[in-house]
């Protein structure tokens, strides 16, 4: 809704081709992902599966009310289309431009024997904590802060376990596996797995994309 714009933002398109396709093509893309499993808006779930259907290996499943009830839903899939799967990646589409190599870190890394791995940047802003009535009561600091980007990665059966435990809405799968005492490392994220969410940021990827596009192979 923050894009303004009459579909779903998964399927606004960047010169030509919808955020959905070009996350899932991203994916696949290293050759580490086998299966992708997408979570579509019940409605839409067609719609999706029309999207994707040149694609080899891109599932459709209809989600859930939330985000939470979205990836159990997707995780519950997993059993059907890829039953020996033991890495499991939780991606959003609006992350449509995360490079392959930081997919393939995260898939790595968590093969390594990690259970839970999250791509982030240092954090680059002055951070301020406020009260209620909006007084800075102190300047935090930055140095050990990481903003958190996707894919995030995991060993199937500790997030089956997070899910399983989970009872309320969670915004970030790392956090439902810190609650049940797992351990989560993290690899270099990158500036251009931004969160595409409102109209300058989708302003942002079409010019990162002309860059790249436009930049010498």
């Amino acid at each position: 809704m923050r894009l303004g714009l009459e579909v779903p933002k998964a399927l606004v398109p960047v010169k030509g081709e919808s955020l959905l396709l070009r996350a899932v093509r991203g994916l696949l893309a290293p050759g580490c992902v086998q299966h992708v499993v997408v979570a579509a808006p019940p409605d839409q779930v067609e719609v999706v599966a029309a999207e994707l259907a040149a694609l080899p290996n891109a599932h459709v499943v209809p989600g859930g009310a939330e985000r939470t009830d979205s990836v159990r839903l997707a995780l519950g899939a997993v059993a059907d289309v890829a039953p020996d799967a033991h890495v499991v990646l939780v991606h959003d589409a609006a992350r449509c431009f995360t490079p392959a190599s930081v997919i393939g870190d995260v898939v790595s890394a968590v093969e390594a024997g990690a259970p839970a791995v999250i791509p982030v940047l240092p954090v680059t802003d002055t951070i301020k904590r406020v009260d209620e009535s909006g007084t800075v009561v102190e300047t935090v600091d930055r140095a050990p802060l990481r903003a958190v980007q996707t894919p995030q990665g995991f060993n199937i059966d500790v997030l089956r376990q997070a899910y399983a435990a989970a009872g309320d809405i969670a915004t970030d799968d790392a956090g439902l596996v810190e609650r049940v005492g797992g351990k989560v490392h993290t690899v270099d994220g990158h500036p251009n797995a931004l969160k595409i969410t409102t109209a300058f940021d989708l302003a942002v990827a079409e010019a990162v994309l002309a860059t790249e596009e436009s930049s010498p192979k």
